[in-house]
Parts: structure tokens; sequence; C-alpha cells
């Protein structure tokens, strides 16, 4: 494998600070990064949507010429 130099130095400058070696490194870095990759998280928590109340409905939606022509005042035929 080839890394570029950019990332090489990045790699060896985290094994100095941390005190790990470089095998240790490549191996966090890899783990970090390939979820994001794969499109799967690595904590497995998802993004969650939280449902919010919008009250009750207002007008009758299951028709959609007579909910438009209600709400701009008309009367539907």
């Amino acid at each position: 494998m080839t890394l570029d130099d950019d990332i090489a130095a990045a790699l060896e400058r985290l094994s100095r600070e941390r005190d790990a070696s470089l095998d240790d490194v490549v191996n966090e870095a890899l783990k970090r990064g390939l979820p994001g990759m794969t499109g799967h998280s690595a904590s497995g928590a998802g993004f969650r949507t939280r449902p919010v109340s919008l009250g009750r409905v207002l007008m009758p939606i299951d028709n959609v010429a007579e909910t438009i022509a209600a709400a701009e005042g008309e009367k539907a035929t």
C-alpha cells in the first residue's frame, strides 16, 4: 500500500503525539473513517426525527381540489 506524502506525515505525527505504533494509528484512522465512506454509523445510532404534534386537522385533505378551493375561499363544486 502506498500512502500520499501528506497522509503519511499526518499518521507519523499522530503516532509520535500519542506514543503509539504506526499500525495502531492507521487502524484507528481506518476504523473512524470507513463507516463514513460506507454510509454506516460507527456508533450504530442513526439519525432520528422526533415527532411533533401539529394539532387537529382544520380542513379535510383527502380531496385536493376541495381543500384548495376552501383555502382560497371558494365553494367547491
